[in-house]
């Protein structure tokens, strides 16, 4: 079906030109030094060989022509390295593992864009984050993938930030005054205008696949349910995400820890049982819409995620206990304490 061909604006739109500006000077400037150190090196090599054969008696003629064929040589295996470079890195993985890195950085401008425009989502990437690295530590997917897709999984609610629950202001939902329909609409567009901002700002591919497919093709059952309680012609492939279903492990373990973080996160009193039930209810309700079945998990690989899942959320979303108030007696001075009570002398 392609990568949706509903992709008609440009990323350009949805990022603040400071950003983009900072974000490929800063590469601009890398280049830059590298090729600065590599010249330098060259002169200096050249220079070196001239007073050389100066100092050893060599005529002034001879010695510049050696300086000159010395700086030719330099320089050409100097070029010759940096174009060979990439290939090598690639080679060996390592460019990938770079721009993971630096995708992971809270300075890129995509995770700064986050952090301002919606900061509710940007905390929810971040705990599922942590969910789906240990998750993907557990059955021996990649962690950095994992952690690093997570990040970005929501990247397109920045789009629209106030049509989505965790950054609403209390009593402030606009869904309240909006048709089902088109409430579902806008929930499922923040996949594509997150491949969007993603190929902007080329995150590598993997870190795209999980953002289309950390829904699947999911169904928006909140506002299915919502329109189905006043209209009986409602179809459910109206309010399903046009999304792909997970192809890789790493992708299937963003989409169950989205799913378990915001379930748990809704409950309100949520003791280890009730932890464990919602993980595993949101586990069989993907496994029963076939939402994994591409996704190369096995029976044994779900309950290890189960089992990390649910001990993570309740250590994160435990009860906490009440600090009682401090009581002041009349003449006792407000500062005063076991171990600073004034003198009773």
């Amino acid at each position: 079906m392609g990568r949706y061909r509903e992709i008609t604006m440009r990323a350009a739109q949805l990022v603040p030109r400071r950003l983009r500006t900072q974000y490929f000077a800063g590469r601009a400037m890398i280049l830059f030094v590298v090729a600065g150190t590599a010249l330098a090196i060259v002169l200096i090599g050249g220079v070196a060989a001239l007073v050389g054969d100066m100092i050893d008696g060599t005529s002034y003629a001879d010695a510049l022509s050696s300086a000159m064929w010395g700086i030719i040589g330099a320089a050409t295996a100097t070029i010759a390295a940096l174009l060979v470079l990439p290939f090598i890195r690639d080679g060996l993985g390592l460019a990938s593992d770079i721009r993971l890195m630096q995708a992971a950085s809270p300075a890129h401008p995509l995770m700064r864009e986050l952090m301002t425009k919606a900061p509710g989502t940007y905390q929810h990437s971040v705990a599922t984050a942590n969910l789906a690295e240990a998750g993907a530590e557990e059955i021996g997917a990649d962690p950095l993938i994992t952690r690093v897709g997570a990040y970005y999984h929501d990247i397109g609610k920045i789009r629209r930030p106030c049509y989505f629950f965790e950054n609403q202001q209390e009593g402030q939902n606009p869904h309240d005054t909006t048709k089902p329909t088109l409430s579902a609409v806008i929930i499922t567009a923040h996949v594509r205008d997150g491949l969007a901002l993603a190929e902007e700002y080329r995150l590598p591919e993997r870190i795209q696949n999980i953002i289309i497919e950390h829904h699947g093709t999911s169904l928006v059952s909140y506002f299915y349910n919502k329109a189905a309680a006043t209209d009986a012609d409602v179809y459910e492939a109206d309010f399903r995400y046009q999304g792909i279903r997970p192809s890789s492990r790493e992708a299937a373990l963003v989409m169950l820890a989205d799913a378990s973080e915001a379930s748990v996160r809704a409950l309100s009193k949520p003791s280890a049982p009730r932890v464990e039930a919602m993980v595993r209810h949101i586990v069989e309700e993907k496994t029963s819409d076939h939402q994994l079945d591409d996704a190369g998990l096995h029976v044994g690989d779900l309950e290890r995620i189960i089992g990390v899942y649910s001990r993570m959320l309740v250590s994160m979303y435990h009860a906490r206990c009440e600090y009682p108030q401090p009581v002041i007696s009349k003449g006792v001075p407000v500062s005063a304490d076991k171990h600073h009570q004034p003198s009773r002398a």
